[in-house]
């Protein structure tokens, strides 16, 4: 075949060449027109126009990650609260297949009441969101995933427990439905507990799927801090325990405890209850305890009360060492009907000894003799000795609602005033400020930093720095330290010579109902009359009862405080004994339970010793 001439050739050459150029034209133009149309669509995606806004929505979703609100523990590491996911059930009206009908399947599904649910649902028809059910028993959340309900959903959240039920409720405290603590040790440590919840932020589609993921958008969660409290929970069971009982035994309007480490300042129980009593004026009134246990103040740290004869201990130390009586001095206390003081006063015991040395009134409880020595001592010296021991000043452990007690200023302080406050009248305490300052007597005389977190045993025989002190907090981290060391009282000598004393309360004096077969103790009781609450005064037959005592004798492992407030004077009053079986039974109890070896030979073995001599 002949070729063809050459100027046909390069026409056709020409074309195509035109062709190959067009086509890389359409070429770039067409993908000009995707990279435009893509960067629209991103544009609309990312920055809708805002007549788009509203029906775009936000191209933006975000995933909580849930993260555990951490344990509280007591002293042994047993769990006293913990978190665990639980479900709650919520649907959007929006896209339920049937609204007339989601509130009968939903019945069916969780086992709730369809009317009830038809009202919650066809008050909010245009909500994204009707909560059904705030937590999901395991058997429902099954049953619900189970239906793949439309428009219906499943939400994580924390659940939290407290494995003991009642058992410490009212120090422990309580979580809102916000995970957030709202009383007692929950709210306490708070900030150590609560976690840091993680969250993913990422593109979606309209299906509400991820399109894209910057790594830069996940944070991590983070679990909270578990917390080792002081509190021993098997020695907080033995004194709810007692107190419930002594307090239902003497129809008292109420009672408190606290049981303390002596030697660590460790809180190991803290109890509190209130009894109503029908036909009772001026009762205990608790607003908070009402609505739930663990929402109630909690009383040892924030109702004073007037501790009687338990005070006497304190200002009777610190005449001694101040040399204003002797051990062996023999004070003109009456025979019978009172003492009068310079002044005029007619001071009164329970019970009359006639001339008594400075021993025996600390023995014996003689209101006739403390009064005697509080005239050798000025305002000053009362009032000092009273702030040494720390009473008008809170103890800053650390728990809300602590206050200082009560304490007469200087400047109203009178005669009489003085007169009082030598056997535990015209004063109020509170029983935490009470079980530290008697811990002086079971130590040498100085007053421990109060623990509400638990301390490892082997530090209990160092002193804590200065450094370590400020980096963990007074209190267990709740209030900073004000000093490195504890604060000095009276002189050790003088610790002893008070312990043993009080020892003798136990053999000889109104201590003798609260003798322990098992451990020597140094005690001391009290029976006040309870003020009004119109302040006028005190009533004549109703009292406050409190007992207070330290063991084993030669090294006291424990300090228990019982007051029991406003007992039937029917049934008994005098603090010795009604609040001194309660305290003896609870040490007795606990040192056992601490494995501390008896100091007293079994009655039986006594006899038999007797029997051999």
């Amino acid at each position: 075949m002949p070729s063809a001439p050459a100027p046909l050739m390069e026409l056709r050459q020409a074309q195509a060449e035109r062709i190959a150029r067009t086509g890389r034209v359409l070429l770039i133009v067409i993908i000009v027109a995707m990279i435009a149309l893509l960067g629209r669509v991103v544009q609309l995606k990312l920055m809708p126009d805002a007549r788009l806004a509203p029906a775009v929505g936000v191209p933006m979703s975000s995933r909580v990650e849930l993260t555990r609100r951490a344990d509280l523990l007591d002293r042994e590491g047993r769990v006293m609260a913990t978190s665990t996911v639980g479900y709650l059930l919520f649907i959007d009206p929006r896209i339920v297949a049937d609204l007339s009908t989601i509130a009968l399947d939903l019945a069916e599904l969780v086992a709730a009441d369809p009317a009830e649910l038809d009202q919650r649902i066809s008050a909010r028809p245009e909500s994204q969101y009707v909560l059904v059910d705030d937590l999901l028993e395991d058997w429902q959340v099954e049953a619900v995933r189970k239906a793949n309900l439309k428009g219906g959903g499943l939400q994580a959240r924390l659940v939290r427990h407290y494995p003991h039920g009642d058992l410490a409720a009212g120090i422990v405290g309580r979580v809102g439905f916000d995970h957030i603590g709202q009383a007692g040790f929950e709210h306490i440590f708070d900030d150590n507990l609560e976690p840091v919840m993680g969250r993913l932020t990422f593109l979606r589609d309209v299906h509400r799927q991820a399109l894209w993921i910057d790594p830069a958008d996940y944070q991590p969660g983070r679990d909270g801090a578990p917390v080792r409290l002081s509190i021993d929970l098997v020695i907080q069971e033995f004194a709810e325990k007692r107190l419930r009982q002594a307090v239902e035994e003497y129809n008292a309007g109420g009672g408190r405890m606290v049981v303390m480490d002596p030697r660590s300042g460790e809180i190991l129980a803290m109890c509190d209850f209130l009894n109503k009593r029908a036909g009772w004026s001026e009762a205990i009134e608790d607003p908070g305890r009402q609505l739930h246990p663990a929402l109630g103040r909690n009383r040892c740290v924030s109702d004073p009360y007037e501790p009687g004869s338990t005070f006497k201990p304190f200002i009777w130390s610190i005449a001694t060492e101040m040399g204003k009586a002797h051990l062996d001095e023999v004070l003109p206390t009456p025979t019978s009907t009172g003492w009068r003081t310079p002044y005029g006063r007619l001071i009164r015991d329970t019970h009359y000894y006639g001339a008594s040395t400075w021993r025996t009134v600390l023995i014996k409880s003689m209101n006739t003799g403390m009064a005697m020595i509080a005239e050798r001592m000025t305002h000053r010296e009362m009032q000092d000795a009273i702030r040494r021991w720390g009473f008008g000043f809170k103890t800053r452990c650390g728990i809300p609602g602590e206050t200082g007690g009560i304490v007469t200023s200087s400047r109203q302080w009178k005669n009489y005033t003085q007169t009082s406050v030598s056997f535990g009248h015209e004063i109020a305490v509170t029983p935490l400020q009470m079980v530290r300052a008697f811990s002086a007597f079971a130590r040498d005389g100085t007053l421990p930093e109060l623990r509400i977190t638990a301390i490892d045993p082997f530090q209990l025989d160092r002193t804590p720095s200065p450094a370590a002190l400020a980096a963990e907090g007074r209190g267990g981290g709740s209030a900073a330290s004000e000093s490195a060391v504890p604060r000095r009282v009276v002189s050790e000598e003088i610790a002893l010579i008070a312990r043993e004393a009080m020892k003798g309360v136990m053999e000889e004096g109104t201590g003798r109902a609260a003798q322990s077969e098992k451990y020597h103790l140094f005690s001391k009781s009290g029976t006040a009359q309870l003020p009004r609450q119109d302040r006028k005064g005190y009533h004549e037959n109703r009292y406050v009862s409190s007992f207070i005592a330290g063991a084993p004798y030669d090294e006291p492992r424990i300090v228990v405080l019982c007051v029991l407030d406003d007992p039937d004077r029917a049934k008994g009053h005098f603090g010795g004994a009604i609040a001194g079986p309660v305290v003896r039974d609870v040490i007795d109890q606990t040192l056992t339970y601490l494995g501390v070896p008896a100091d007293k030979a079994p009655p039986h073995a006594a006899k038999a010793l007797v029997s051999a001599e």
